[in-house]
């Protein structure tokens, strides 16, 4: 009579611990029973999920859930090692044994609030594939190193077209000091 099973019936995650109905026969349901969850990470199953009751000293009007599993949206095929937090729409974050870190938003939007600095330190490069384009909402875009546009078809970092661009000059036309050619000066003003 300590350990027995049964199905979530209802959910109340209002308060400072979660509440649940549990079916847990045909003939016996467990109202108001808490959820004790571990600490940094909290879930809302979904109803019909699987729920492990422990009844302290075998007193089954004491009875609390200490497990919970959603079989139709539990991930399966993980090795040893492996750890997903999933939702019930498909949503994951995978650290997989050895093919690194996986975040499956599911076309859903991925939003960070609150943050002071966000500093990304790669050992390799950063890709980012958006076709909606990239929008930069800030005062100031810099970088330590050259930017280079266009980079399947163009060469020349802007840089390189900076000082191309300082480098060139113009003829004067329309001036007449007799046979010399008169150009302009070059740009004296840095980029």
């Amino acid at each position: 009579m300590m350990v027995g099973r049964g199905r979530v019936a209802y959910v109340d995650d209002s308060g400072p611990v979660q509440i649940m109905q549990v079916r847990a026969s045909g003939l016996e349901l467990a109202d108001r029973r808490v959820r004790p969850q571990e600490f940094g990470l909290t879930s809302n199953p979904p109803f019909d999920s699987d729920a492990v009751l422990l009844s302290v000293a075998g007193d089954r009007s004491a009875t609390m859930v200490t497990g919970v599993n959603h079989q139709g949206s539990r991930p399966r095929g993980l090795k040893p090692g492996e750890t997903k937090l999933y939702s019930l729409d498909g949503k994951y974050i995978y650290l997989t044994a050895g093919d690194g870190l996986v975040v499956d938003a599911q076309g859903q939007d991925v939003v960070v609030n609150n943050a002071r600095d966000v500093t990304w330190n790669l050992s390799g490069k950063l890709t980012i594939a958006a076709p909606g384009g990239i929008d930069l909402k800030a005062p100031e875009v810099r970088a330590t190193g050259d930017m280079l546009d266009n980079y399947e078809t163009n060469e020349r970092t802007m840089k390189d077209m900076r000082e191309i661009h300082n480098e060139h000059d113009h003829d004067v036309e329309g001036v007449q000091p007799g046979s010399a050619t008169i150009r302009s000066k070059k740009p004296e003003q840095q980029q």
